[in-house]
């Protein structure tokens, strides 16, 4: 009977340090992103419909905006940013969304939205930006080859995530900004496209993004992988209709962050239980041997098991 307790002191200890290795540690470089001045976007509608011509519009309108905003960035000397935005400006390129300022927002889609049956939503999770958009895209695309044909990936980056190590990655705060955000996008996407059966995919502390919007999300699954935690103490407390799935990789370094929530003066730090053990209740699916950056790597169990998830395949139980 002693050993809890004892547990419950080491995760508290375990927690302090990294918050106070969070606030030690120089984040200088977690600056740059949003110092890089960019336009502010046109004004769009909601999308309507997915028709062909509605989505051809919206993206030569982004287009146009991501073309704004690297002359903006070439002008102001960041090289770096400014062939970033020349690649996502390319014609290849299909962008529901984009805003260049404070780091960086976009909703990028793969595949032909106007014909999907099956929409995957990939919600990222802390150190991701225009900087670093190119690994939220690599696992855009190998979902869509793993999905085929009659499916669309819709990389979402509609927050300002924060930095990998920072106290802001172990606090809720970005996660309810980012909410409402991720629920209007959905929202209208369904809207857009309401025959098509929608899954949200959420790494890391994009787990806690949807968890804080799971309530208003009408969406047929809840996908966490990576997951720190999610601020909730089960799935039952996320109040969702969606199936509420989650996977963990045998290598990931995620499971060694305490799953505690310690409520401080004016901040709660922590997001509680972890969401592959038995009291949390989602349904657990085989996730594999990778690592925190393997779940969409190509040819990877993670990969298949979300895949089947996504397609409506998978059975109940991994």
């Amino acid at each position: 009977m002693a050993s809890r307790p004892r547990s419950s002191r080491l995760r508290r200890a375990l927690l302090s340090a990294l918050v106070t290795a969070s606030v030690a540690l120089p984040v200088s470089g977690a600056a740059r992103p949003a110092a890089v001045p960019a336009p502010a976007p046109a004004a769009l509608g909601p999308l309507g419909t997915a028709a062909p011509g509605p989505l051809a519009a919206r993206y030569a309108a982004n287009r146009d905006g991501i073309r704004a905003a690297e002359d903006m960035a070439a002008r102001n000397g960041d090289r770096q940013r400014a062939a970033s935005l020349r690649d996502m400006a390319g014609s290849a390129r299909h962008f529901l969304a984009f805003d260049g300022r404070d780091g960086g927002r976009s909703a990028e889609v793969f595949g032909d939205l106007s014909r999907a049956g099956r929409i995957a939503v990939l919600v990222p999770g802390a150190g991701v930006d225009l900087d670093h958009y190119w690994r939220l895209r690599r696992d855009a695309e190998a979902l869509l080859r793993e999905l085929g044909r009659g499916s669309a990936v819709v990389a979402w980056l509609g927050y300002r995530t924060p930095v990998t190590v920072s106290p802001g990655a172990l606090t809720p705060g970005r996660a309810a900004e980012a909410a409402p955000q991720l629920t209007s996008f959905v929202r209208e996407l369904s809207a857009a496209r309401p025959a098509a059966r929608v899954s949200v995919l959420c790494h890391s502390y994009g787990s806690v993004v949807c968890a804080r919007a799971a309530s208003r999300l009408d969406v047929a699954e809840i996908v966490l992988y990576g997951s720190p935690g999610t601020g909730a103490d089960s799935a039952a407390a996320l109040h969702t209709r969606a199936t509420v799935r989650a996977g963990r990789g045998g290598a990931d370094w995620i499971a060694d962050v305490p799953h505690i929530r310690v409520r401080l003066p004016f901040v709660t730090v922590g997001f509680g239980t972890d969401p592959v053990s038995p009291e949390f209740g989602a349904e657990v699916f085989d996730a594999g041997d990778g690592g925190h950056s393997d779940y969409l790597k190509p040819g990877s169990v993670s990969l298949r098991s979300i895949g089947r998830i996504v397609a409506g395949t998978a059975g109940r139980h991994a």
